[in-house]
Order: C-alpha cells, then structure tokens, then sequence
C-alpha cells in the first residue's frame, strides 16, 4: 500500500430524474463512471495482482463488469463467469477501460430504444428468454455498487487511492 492517501473528488450520486427510467439510469450511469475512475490509472502490475485471498485483482472486477453488461444488454453468451475476473495478459489497463466504456455506450445505445421498463430487453436471437428492462437495470446497478465497492478498496490498497 502507498505512505501518502490520495483523494478524488468525490462526485455524488444523481438527484435528479423525473421518471423511474431516469432515476434508474442515472444511477447506473453513476455506478459506472465511479468504477471505471478506480481501474483507470491504475499501475501495472498492480491492478492485476491480487491482494484477497479470492483472487480478486482490480482489472478483473472491470472485465467482468463488460462481461456482465455485454450478457445482460447485448444478449452475449458468456460460458465461464469465472474466467471473466482476469483479464487477458495482453490488455492494458486502457485496454479494459477502453473496453469497458465501449460496451457500456453499445449497452445505453440498446435502453435508448426500450420505453417500456416492464418489456423484454430485445435479444438478437428472440428465442432466448429476457429479463424486463426494470430488472435488467436494477441488477446492473447492484452488480456494478457491489464491485464498485470491491475496487474502492482494491485501489486504496494499491495506492492509498480513496473516492468515488
């Protein structure tokens, strides 16, 4: 861990909205912006290392979230949830990052065209069952508060990093 503690601005959460939508869009807007802040930056090696006897590394908790939002909202396939938590040797942070902020555009380009928060979540293979856009976004924002908190404490540990 770093001697010295470094503070970000600490933005707060959205207070606005006048609609459920809204309200729930904004927080997960919210969510995701404070997580990629603690992965992005981040000293490699450090962000791929783990310091939880889990296994759990900085990098990790962002690729997985990719994962997630590109399941959830893009209607991947994913077949191994645990590999998701390690990145590729290759990528760089910016890489995740980058990655991250990509799916998460393709992910809000998609909840652009759903009105109705009690509708399915379109699916490029209409066969395979959707969860409604309500419970696909309330699960995205718990998903990503949990992890969002996991990387908190990850990055303070790497260095002395603290804010949302």
């Amino acid at each position: 861990m770093a001697d010295t503690m470094r503070r970000r601005r600490d933005t707060p959460p959205p207070r606005t909205g006048s609609s459920e939508a809204e309200i729930l869009r904004g927080f997960l807007d919210y969510l995701r912006a404070s997580v990629a802040a603690k992965v992005d930056g981040a000293p490699e090696p450090q962000a791929r290392t783990t310091a939880v006897p889990s296994g759990t590394n900085l990098l990790g908790l962002l690729n997985h979230l990719t994962f997630v939002e590109r399941s959830l909202f893009l209607g991947d396939d994913v077949t191994d949830w645990q590999a998701t938590f390690q990145a590729a040797p290759a990528d760089s942070v910016a890489d995740v990052v980058a990655r991250y902020h990509e799916t998460v555009e393709r992910a809000n380009d998609v909840l652009d065209e759903c009105t109705d928060l009690g509708a399915p979540l379109p699916r490029p293979r209409p066969d395979r069952p959707a969860p409604s856009v309500r419970w696909a976004l309330t699960h995205m924002i718990e998903e990503t508060g949990r992890h969002a908190g996991h990387a908190d404490i990850l990055r303070e540990l790497i260095d002395g990093t603290t804010g949302r």
